[in-house]
């Protein structure tokens, strides 16, 4: 009686396991939620984002903090104020032209506001610098996720590895 109770719960198990799977291959939408169809407007996105990326490259201080002086927290502070411009910059062009697709018009804009958000996040970090104030960088959270992790995720979902949030305050 135990075995046919165990071989029954085993085959109910494995035929919905199985079911689960065939609606995955076969039935469930395979839409990306964040993909925009608009792929001239992501590649040119892609190429503005990298011309930032790189503007922050050329920013690089590896010098420990230790070495770096007594202003060594006020000069941070400039490094990351002006990496930071290089965002808002990147931003203001990507903005100057609208995705062709509904999708896109719709949710561009809105991944623009929490890339806004993200820039208060790091202006707020600078000024804790300049405040003397040697904290870890802290980014808003929404929805339980960090905002780099949500404009990360869009960024990748359109295939715009360079729009990805720079971790640059990470460290």
């Amino acid at each position: 009686m135990k075995r046919f109770a165990l071989t029954s719960t085993l085959l109910v198990l494995f035929a919905f396991i199985g079911a689960m799977w065939v609606y995955a291959w076969f039935f469930a939408s395979k839409e990306v939620v964040n993909e925009i169809a608009d792929r001239a407007w992501t590649e040119r996105a892609e190429l503005i984002c990298k011309d930032a990326a790189n503007e922050r490259i050329a920013l690089a201080d590896f010098r420990p903090l230790i070495d770096a002086g007594a202003d060594a927290l006020f000069e941070r502070a400039r490094i990351v104020d002006i990496a930071t411009d290089t965002l808002d910059h990147m931003l203001i062009k990507l903005e100057a032209t609208k995705p062709t697709d509904a999708k896109g018009q719709a949710i561009i804009p809105l991944w623009i506001s929490d890339y806004r958000a993200y820039i208060v996040d790091r202006r707020t970090y600078a000024d804790q610098l300049r405040l003397g104030t040697n904290v870890p960088f802290g980014e808003s959270i929404v929805m339980g996720i960090p905002l780099s992790e949500k404009l990360s995720t869009f960024a990748a979902d359109n295939f715009m590895k360079s729009c990805k949030p720079p971790m640059d305050l990470s460290i």
